[in-house]
């Protein structure tokens, strides 16, 4: 089931924010799942390059009540941790998947995450930058309050990422919009193209130290 676009916010502005999530998810079943851009189905082409080891640590920013990480599950991916920072989705979530032994479901904040260094080999993010982005503003000069929270959610992905692991994003950001929050001296920057008549971009960046 997908979600109900009635309960779709009228200021897009308020994706920001974690009053409008819990409100939310509140309201709907929770057998609903709502997909930002691509399905796994659709991923799974770069995922199966990207990701070849299935045994790999997963880590699912902002999962929302995404069926990405159930159908990762059920396609061999089974160490895999969701976060979010609604406390409602994660317990709908948890109940939702309590037969896939090993995924785990923590209400947590993308931008202080209670993580040690280097824990993840895998760290993804399927349009959660992109909501928290919502009051860009000018795209070419973004407000620096948006600038500021993004670059929290990145440099905190350098930090629990192990060395050689890799940080996943996938967006309808542009390169000439997105490349400059994800640059780091650690990483090389690289996008492939999805789709035909509307473009979506799978990030890849690899941590070399």
């Amino acid at each position: 089931m997908s979600t109900n676009l009635k309960i779709l916010p009228d200021d897009v502005t308020e994706y920001r924010t974690k009053e409008y999530w819990e409100k939310r998810y509140s309201k709907e079943p929770s057998e609903i799942s709502f997909d930002w851009f691509k399905s796994y189905k659709e991923l799974k082409p770069l995922f199966d390059v990207h990701l070849p080891n299935k045994n790999v640590s997963i880590l699912v920013l902002g999962c929302g009540n995404s069926a990405l990480s159930e159908d990762m599950y059920d396609d061999g991916y089974h160490n895999i941790t969701n976060i979010d920072f609604s406390e409602t989705v994660i317990e709908n979530m948890r109940l939702r998947c309590k037969d896939r032994t090993g995924m785990t479901w923590i209400e947590m904040d993308i931008r202080d995450l209670n993580f040690l260094d280097r824990t993840f080999d895998i760290v993804i993010d399927k349009g959660t930058m992109d909501a928290l982005m919502c009051d860009e503003g000018d795209v070419w000069d973004p407000n620096p309050e948006v600038i500021e929270v993004v670059r929290k959610e990145v440099d905190e992905v350098t930090r629990i990422l192990k060395v050689g692991g890799k940080f996943i994003y996938v967006t309808f950001g542009q390169p000439h919009f997105r490349r400059r929050y994800l640059e780091r001296p650690c990483w090389k920057v690289e996008v492939e193209t999805l789709g035909e008549a509307f473009h979506y971009f799978f990030y890849h960046m690899t941590l070399l130290n």
